[in-house]
């Protein structure tokens, strides 16, 4: 799972343009969206696009984003249990 969480921290990253963050900048349990990394609706997006593109998992309803898009953790375990790819 710890390759996992720094996989899925990279691709954030980049598909984010986030350059002034590295890996190590991101706890795995913080918060991703308001207080913690400050991402956004449409950063939520490209989220969702990494799952399709690099783990084969499509969010067929939107409300499902928010339980889990909490953290990275909420994210990897989520990968874990439903990729195809």
């Amino acid at each position: 799972m710890e390759d996992l969480t720094l996989t899925l921290k990279q691709q954030i990253i980049e598909a984010l343009n986030l350059e002034e963050i590295s890996p190590e900048d991101i706890d795995n349990d913080a918060p991703l969206f308001g207080d913690g990394l400050g991402l956004d609706s449409i950063d939520a997006l490209e989220i969702i696009v990494i799952l399709d593109r690099y783990y084969g998992i499509k969010l067929e309803n939107p409300a499902e984003g928010k339980s889990i898009f909490k953290s990275i953790n909420t994210i990897a375990d989520y990968i874990a249990k439903n990729r195809t790819k």
